[in-house]
């Protein structure tokens, strides 16, 4: 799994002109999910992301982390995060998760970080053409990889 994780003062996706979902001030993820994804990946990022710490505390230091701040957590699935652009210029996806294993384990994702930072996270439509939104507070973006533990 691969997501990027911004910090934003507000963030939204609409999908057919219609406003799906928005936040305030919190975390905008994009999420790619590979084929060889497991839950056992879910469960790492999830709890990463709950904690990371990069919001400022009394002195301007990123130490808090989303619950510190009683933020909110906006995660959009993208498979184009797992493009292969090593042979041409046409990139491949032949690395992103089918639907039928990639969608079970976003929501298997969304979930857990539920449960994780104690509140609903809010989400876009798999598969679906979403036109997303954000202003980056910082800015801050942070990219996480479960192949890149160590």
């Amino acid at each position: 799994m691969r997501a990027v994780i911004q910090r934003v003062s507000s963030a939204s996706v609409t999908i057919g002109g219609e406003v799906k979902s928005a936040i305030g001030m919190g975390f905008m993820v994009l999420l790619g999910i590979e084929a060889e994804d497991t839950q056992e990946d879910a469960d790492w990022l999830s709890g990463k992301i709950a904690l990371l710490r990069v919001f400022g505390d009394e002195n301007r230091l990123m130490n808090k982390d989303l619950k510190d701040v009683g933020g909110e957590m906006l995660v959009v699935s993208q498979f184009t995060l797992h493009a292969s652009y090593k042979k041409g210029n046409r990139p491949s996806f032949i690395k992103a998760a089918r639907p039928e294993q990639a969608i079970p384990l976003y929501e298997y994702f969304i979930k857990t970080l539920s449960e994780k930072i104690g509140k609903e996270v809010q989400t876009g439509t798999f598969g679906a053409d979403m036109k997303v939104a954000l202003v980056n507070d910082g800015p801050v973006t942070i990219v996480m990889d479960t192949k890149n533990r160590e």
